[in-house]
């Protein structure tokens, strides 16, 4: 028992480690975006004046497409984050992806291991021997291949999730692309009292909020 108590606490920790690294790519706060390259609106005063019929010519430069940044994580994870230019991230990924092959490894073979002991436990084949007799019971190695099994199953499980997250983290960065943040962003945190159910008792607290202004869009008349 002592060796299954430590086969279960250190599959468990691994876990843990592989979907925190997994879950981080979609827990990462955009704080700030910058514009590479905005709507540019150019007016002819002169044609303006002349003929109101005249067309606005509108210049739009390097539109960035969420839709390519997605289907470009589908065709190959980490890609949509290159084409967003998030190589940071990259490393990110792959660590997760690392992690969930090597998880993916650890309890197969332990369940397949396992799951054979058992059978030649209950076969009644006096040829058939397992090699834990007097380490492990039946009730043990019973345990001990659907505990595995169902760790394979969850790390298949962190591999689609993993996949959707880079997929969704790419369409959200290239929506962000051109999204503008003033250098007015700000960040307060102060103390404060809050009122506890209506009452006249007030408790402590922080109050937090964070406050930002777009730049508006520049308009050129020739």
């Amino acid at each position: 028992m002592p060796k299954l108590i430590i086969h279960s606490f250190l599959t468990s920790r691994l876990f843990q480690l592989i979907i925190g690294i997994t879950f981080l790519l979609f827990f990462t706060l955009h704080i700030s975006a910058q514009v590479k390259d905005s709507t540019l609106v150019t007016l002819s005063k002169d044609s303006l004046l002349k003929d109101t019929s005249s067309l606005i010519k509108i210049n739009v430069k390097q539109i960035h497409s969420a839709k390519k940044a997605a289907l470009l994580s589908v065709a190959f994870p980490g890609a949509g984050q290159i084409y967003n230019k998030k190589y940071w991230k990259l490393p990110i990924i792959y660590a997760g992806a690392a992690g969930l092959i090597y998880s993916l490894q650890f309890n197969q073979s332990r369940y397949v291991k396992y799951r054979n002991a058992y059978k030649y436990r209950i076969d009644n084949d006096a040829t058939t021997v397992d090699g834990y007799v007097g380490i492990y019971s039946d009730d043990n190695l019973n345990t001990l291949q659907k505990y595995y099994h169902r760790y394979r199953d969850l790390t298949v499980i962190g591999f689609a999730a993993l996949y959707a997250l880079n997929i969704i983290d790419a369409s959200v960065d290239a929506h962000l692309f051109t999204f503008n943040v003033s250098d007015d962003l700000s960040l307060n945190i102060q103390p404060t009292l809050i009122n506890t159910l209506g009452s006249y008792k007030y408790t402590t607290g922080i109050n937090v909020s964070m406050s930002f202004r777009s730049k508006p869009k520049v308009l050129h008349i020739n």
